[in-house]
């Protein structure tokens, strides 16, 4: 069991966790015996979410944070340990994404998305993991993307913050080996959150653009996330089709790579 044992004053941080596959995965862990604090902006969607949290019997806080502000995510360490709580448990949950060619991007907006899609996962990490270390015990869930596994046009940004997460949580897991303290990296297809409606695409075209066995409902990546966090893995991707579309994409990246070296050598 990967997990630590679930404690009274412990604690699982879930950032993103006013909806979508947050809230799910803060409702699997809960399930389990695990206290949660939920971390977003919406204070009103988390304490709606806090409150079913509470029915299973845990501690459920609140903490309304901005994850793009850098004082903001600071400042989480300090405001958890004012409430008497040890995070045991993180979950980088928080993230969206913007939509367009670079040539047309609004500079202000990508940056803001990779300070959250990228950056806050390395910060918070860099916050909580050494106190894990000190203790012996934790566990990191980051959630990237199958967009990780290759360019993505017109989500050119995002999909390098997803790549970003990728590198980084594998990183982070290979150096935390023997530690007690384990990383595991969630890379979700396509799924039916809102998601694609903040990002400025229409639902029904978003379903469409995809065949319908990669589509995932939050809960089942939430479980599938939260079960590979208690085996210690990796690197889980939810649904066997999303699976093999993520190895054919790398291969397909791979062999476009040799293929430019190819001609590189050529010249």
């Amino acid at each position: 069991m990967a997990l630590p044992p679930a404690r009274r004053d412990g604690t699982a941080i879930v950032t993103g966790a006013s909806s979508g596959i947050g809230e799910a995965v803060a409702h699997a862990l809960a399930r389990d015996g695990y206290g949660v604090t939920l971390v977003a902006r919406d204070v009103d969607r988390l304490t709606k979410t806090a409150g079913e949290l509470r029915e299973y019997g845990v501690n459920a806080v609140v903490l309304a944070a901005d994850l793009a502000d850098r004082e903001s995510r600071a400042a989480l360490p300090d405001r958890i340990g004012e409430l008497g709580l040890v995070t045991d448990i993180l979950v980088n949950n928080a993230g969206y994404s913007t939509r367009g060619p670079i040539a047309e991007c609004d500079p202000g907006a990508e940056l803001a998305m990779i300070e959250v899609d990228a950056l806050a996962v390395a910060d918070l990490c860099a916050r909580f993991v050494p106190g894990m270390v000190a203790r012996g015990r934790g566990a990191v869930l980051n959630v990237g993307s199958t967009t990780a596994f290759q360019p993505v046009p017109g989500q050119a940004a995002y999909a390098a913050a997803k790549s970003f997460v990728f590198s980084y949580t594998r990183t982070l897991a290979a150096e935390l080996a023997g530690t007690g303290v384990t990383a595991t990296l969630l890379c979700p297809g396509p799924v039916d959150t809102g998601f694609a409606e903040a990002a400025g695409l229409d639902r029904e075209e978003a379903l469409r653009a995809l065949p319908r066995p990669m589509w995932l409902s939050a809960e089942a990546v939430a479980e599938e996330g939260v079960k590979a966090l208690g085996r210690g893995d990796v690197l889980s991707i939810p649904g066997r089709p999303n699976q093999a579309a993520a190895v054919v994409s790398t291969l397909a990246t791979k062999r476009l790579i040799t293929d430019l070296q190819a001609q590189d050598a050529v010249r």
